[in-house]
C-alpha cells in the first residue's frame, strides 16, 4: 500500500489554521506574519511535507524544468555539455529532462513534442541534425528554444543558438600542419553530421588555398554512414587510412577526436609511426584524446561553457530578458601526434 503523503490539509489541521494560510506561508507570502510563516514551515518540515510540483506548476504556470535533447548519451562531447547545462539549471532551481535522438531528425522533433506535452518551460537542443522544419513548428509550441552547436533560422524571439566556430577551428588545425611544413594534408570528414562537416571542410579548404595549395580531391575522404556514434567514428577512422595514404598525404585533419583515434589504431596495426611517418590532428579535445598513444593534438571546444551559456540564454528568455546568439572560439591544443614534416 502506498504510504500517505503529508498534504497542506494535514498541516492546516495540526496547526489549527486554514488551508489558505498554510499555502501562503509555504509560498513566503507577505500576507502572513513572519511568526506564523516560521511556525508553519517548521511544522511542515517536521511532518515531512514535500511540495507537489504539479500543483505548484498549475499555480505558477511554470514547471521549473528544461528539456535537453542530445544526439547520444554515450558521446563524451555531450557529457560535458550536459554538465554545463545542469550547473546553471540547478543553481537557478530548474530540473533537466534529458533525451537522446541518436542523430535522427524526426526523433528529435518527436522528443521536442513530448517535452511540449510535459509542459517544460524551455528546450535546449544539442543535436547535430535538427530539422529546419522545427523553426516552423515553433509557431505552434511557443516554447523558448536554444540550439547548441546548430544554427537554424526561426522566430527571433523564440529560437536562439550557441555554437563553436567550426570553420575557424578547422583553419587552426590546418594552419598548424602547414607551419610544420606539411603541404599534402588530408581531411577525414563525417557524413552523419552534415552541417558541422561542411563548416570544417570549408575551413580546411580555406586554409590550404590561403597558403597557395589547391587540394587534390583524393585528399578528402567522407565515409558513408547515417549514425552519429563513437563506434561509427572509430570505424571511419580505421578504414579511411588506406585511401588517404594512397593519395600521398603526410598529415591528416580528422573531423573529430574519435575518427582520429580510429586512425591511430590503424596506424599502430600497420606499423606506421605517428607522428614520424604521419601527423594526425583531431577536433573536440575529449578527455581520452590526452590518454591515447601518442597523445592527440586537437582543437578544443569549450563544451561545458556551451552548456552553461545555452542555459543562461534560456533563463534570460524565461525571465523576459532579451536572448542573444553566441559563437565561441575554439583553441589549438598541442600534443605529440603532430610533428614537422620529415625531409
Amino acid at each position: 500500500m502506498r504510504p500517505h503523503e503529508v498534504s497542506i490539509a494535514d498541516i492546516a489541521r495540526i496547526a489549527g489554521v486554514s488551508h489558505t494560510t498554510v499555502s501562503r506561508a509555504l509560498r513566503e507570502s507577505p500576507l502572513i506574519s513572519s511568526e506564523t510563516r516560521a511556525r508553519i514551515q517548521r511544522l511542515a518540515s517536521e511532518m515531512g511535507y514535500t511540495p507537489n510540483a504539479i500543483a505548484q506548476s498549475l499555480h505558477t504556470k511554470q514547471t521549473s524544468t528544461i528539456g535537453l535533447v542530445v544526439t547520444s548519451i554515450a558521446d563524451p562531447f555531450f557529457g560535458d555539455v550536459v554538465k554545463g547545462v545542469e550547473e546553471v539549471a540547478r543553481a537557478s532551481g530548474f530540473s533537466v529532462l534529458l533525451s537522446a535522438s541518436y542523430n535522427n531528425p524526426e526523433e528529435t522533433l518527436d522528443i521536442i513534442e513530448t517535452f511540449h506535452r510535459r509542459r517544460v518551460d524551455g528546450i535546449l537542443v544539442a543535436s547535430s541534425r535538427i530539422s529546419e522544419d522545427y523553426g516552423r513548428r515553433l509557431h505552434h509550441t511557443h516554447i523558448p528554444t536554444v540550439l547548441i552547436n546548430s544554427e537554424v533560422e526561426g522566430q527571433a524571439n523564440l529560437l536562439h543558438w550557441i555554437s563553436v566556430d567550426d570553420c575557424q577551428g578547422a583553419q587552426l588545425a590546418v594552419n598548424h600542419l602547414l607551419q610544420l611544413g606539411h603541404r599534402a594534408i588530408g581531411y577525414l570528414g563525417c557524413h552523419s553530421r552534415p552541417a558541422s562537416n561542411l563548416q570544417r571542410q570549408q575551413g580546411y579548404l580555406n586554409a590550404l588555398r590561403a597558403a597557395g595549395i589547391e587540394p587534390s580531391p583524393s585528399w578528402v575522404v567522407i565515409p558513408p554512414g547515417a549514425e552519429a556514434s563513437q563506434e561509427e567514428d572509430l570505424s571511419a577512422g580505421q578504414h579511411a587510412l588506406s585511401p588517404l595514404l594512397e593519395a600521398g598525404v603526410t598529415a591528416i585533419f580528422c573531423y573529430n577526436d574519435m575518427t582520429a583515434i580510429g586512425m591511430l589504431t590503424s596506424c599502430h596495426a600497420r606499423g606506421i609511426a605517428v607522428p614520424q611517418d604521419l601527423s594526425i590532428i583531431g577536433f573536440d579535445d575529449i578527455t581520452i584524446a590526452s590518454c591515447v598513444t601518442p597523445p592527440l593534438t586537437t582543437i578544443h571546444q569549450p563544451r561545458v561553457e556551451l552548456g552553461r551559456l545555452a542555459t543562461q540564454v534560456m533563463l534570460d528568455l524565461l525571465q523576459s530578458r532579451p536572448g542573444a546568439n553566441h559563437t565561441l572560439s575554439p583553441t589549438l591544443v598541442l600534443r605529440t601526434s603532430t610533428a614537422p614534416l620529415s625531409k
